[in-house]
């Protein structure tokens, strides 16, 4: 669930020095045909995918051999394979906005982002599809291992607000989630629909106690009760949202894999019991652990999947 791009962040350098100088060197495309470079469960792997991750991976100043472009995606196509089995792919609208994130970020337009990588080699559907995969696969991890630390023991949890000084707060919720339903077949055509009418909803939405009798004005509406969340466990697509949202009241729509959706903050306050004090810690860790190398389960799942998987280079 966490939106993960601890690759796409070390390219904000090399995006800057490559807009100063792409102009006068842009990279030569590639003349010839195609060829198959290799097969991932019968999904082919062409030299111009190889190509486009050798000039991505010259951006973010790592090796960036054809072996090593290969091999790098090898990997995202058996983590795109393995997202799409599970149904848990992030939308297109989170990627594009993504993209949009991340071109702001190096302080640019999408579409100069979009010329920039063009230029370089890499081309924005290759970038695109490399951020999908990057939003989807820890959420995919987590889904299967958990979070790679287990709960903190108490004497733990004691030594580290004793470390700490003073116990941490944070910001607990009580959310509702109001889903648009969108089935997938009809999705290019009533999306649009949907979405106006999930927005016109959420401005006469009663509040909490009310919600179901809300829904029920509506066809294909589900209301879910999230319970209590606490800030570090937001997801990251929704945390800015929700962060920003009074109150009693509702966050802006997202198109996800299941529809429209928006949240419902139904209460909020500031606590600082033990419970969140281990979620604040275990949140603290995470953003070491990811500094150092990411979480230890996403190499053995990806392990897991190659040795499961058939792979021809050629």
């Amino acid at each position: 669930m966490m939106f993960a791009l601890t690759a796409t962040r070390r390219l904000a350098l090399a995006a800057a020095v490559l807009a100063a100088s792409v102009v006068v060197q842009p990279v030569a495309q590639q003349a010839q045909a195609a060829e198959i470079s290799a097969v991932v469960n019968k999904t082919a792997i062409t030299s111009t995918d190889v190509a486009r991750r050798a000039a991505f991976l010259r951006l973010q100043r790592q090796k960036a051999d054809t072996k090593s472009a290969r091999e790098a995606m090898v990997d995202e196509i058996l983590k795109r394979q393995e997202v799409a089995r599970m149904r848990m792919s992030v939308s297109t609208e989170d990627v594009d906005r993504a993209f949009e994130r991340f071109a702001a970020s190096n302080k640019m337009k999408p579409q100069q982002m979009s010329q920039i990588l063009e230029r370089a080699g890499v081309g924005v559907e290759h970038f695109k599809n490399y951020i999908a995969v990057q939003m989807s696969w820890p959420r995919l991890v987590n889904a299967r291992y958990g979070s790679s630390r287990g709960r903190m023991s108490s004497e733990e949890l004691v030594k580290r607000m004793q470390e700490n000084k003073e116990k941490p707060v944070t910001t607990e919720y009580f959310l509702q989630q109001v889903i648009f339903v969108v089935p997938a077949s009809k999705r290019n055509a009533i999306m649009g629909k949907r979405q106006k009418e999930a927005n016109t909803a959420r401005t006469k939405f009663p509040g909490c106690e009310q919600s179901k009798d809300f829904a029920a004005n509506y066809l294909d509406v589900s209301v879910r009760s999230l319970g209590r969340v606490l800030a570090p466990e937001l997801p990251a697509e929704w945390k800015p949202l929700i962060e920003k949202t009074p109150e009693n009241g509702t966050t802006a729509t997202r198109v996800t894999e299941r529809g429209v959706e928006f949240l419902a903050i139904c209460n909020q306050r500031q606590v600082s019991d033990d419970f969140a004090a281990e979620v604040v810690f275990r949140a603290e860790d995470l953003g070491k652990e990811q500094k150092g190398g990411g979480n230890p389960n996403e190499k053995k799942y990806l392990d897991e999947l190659r040795k499961k998987a058939i792979i021809e280079y050629r």
